[in-house]
């Protein structure tokens, strides 16, 4: 099982055949899985090495419980920490949610790293979560529901496997991550790699992901009408011709 070290928090990733080189970062209580549960490394990894990685806190990697760990400059560290263990200088990179967020960090700590950036669900503003929000994961069913609620996420609608996994998580960890966060929005007027940016448009993040798009260079924007936060993710098969074909026109 491969893992990339970086100062001591062991990463897990996973590679999937050849071609230009492709991250692929999930979203948070998710884990690399998830890509492969809903199409995506099927529909891409004919045409693209996909470097699929469990972000830490998450699926197979280590799982700090102090909020420290989750600085956002140490996210970033951990997908280049799995480049060069693959001895990968650039690559293309496409994360979902909190994905989106470390792919802003990308964008603002290591831009010689990305070739193209694709972010979905996701927006690079200052995030301070309501008192009743910041759950100490004691009780993994309030933690989850929540988390739904903040994201306007119905909870009848998650299928009960992902419901399952989701409930699986090391929530003392998810936890330690969830403490709001603050804003990077000064990097957009630097990402001057092409850039794709999409949510659905039920999404309470929909607004602040359509707005950071205005003020980056190169950027596209596509949304997801009657796509909720969850379902902009899981409904792969709108997603991907948008993606697969900005990702055509910048290899």
């Amino acid at each position: 099982m491969p893992y990339a070290d970086n100062h001591g928090v062991r990463i897990h990733y996973q590679v999937e055949d050849d071609g230009p080189p492709l991250i692929l970062q999930h979203g948070f209580t998710q884990s690399l899985r998830r890509w492969y549960l809903h199409g995506y490394v099927d529909a891409l990894k004919s045409e693209y090495q996909l470097i699929l990685v469990d972000a830490r806190g998450h699926g197979k990697s280590d799982k700090p419980h102090d909020p420290d760990a989750y600085a956002l400059p140490s996210r970033v560290g951990d997908v280049v920490a799995v480049l060069e263990e693959l001895a990968i200088s650039r690559a293309h990179y496409w994360g979902y949610s909190m994905g989106g967020w470390i792919g802003f960090g990308m964008a603002k700590y290591v831009p010689e790293r990305i070739l193209s950036l694709t972010i979905g669900g996701s927006d690079p503003y200052e995030r301070i979560l309501p008192t009743h929000h910041r759950l100490d994961g004691n009780d993994p069913n309030a933690f989850m529901n929540a988390l739904l609620g903040y994201l306007g996420i119905d909870p009848a609608t998650i299928p009960p496997a992902i419901r399952d996994e989701m409930l699986a998580n090391d929530f003392q960890a998810l936890a330690a991550f969830q403490r709001g966060r603050p804003s990077i929005a000064d990097v957009l007027p630097n990402m001057t790699m092409p850039c794709l940016l999409y949510a659905g448009e039920p999404d309470p993040i929909f607004p602040k992901t359509q707005e950071s798009a205005k003020h980056i260079p190169n950027a596209t924007f596509f949304s997801l009408p009657e796509l909720d936060h969850g379902a902009a993710f899981r409904e792969s098969g709108l997603v991907l011709p948008h993606v697969t074909k900005f990702l055509q026109e910048n290899s």
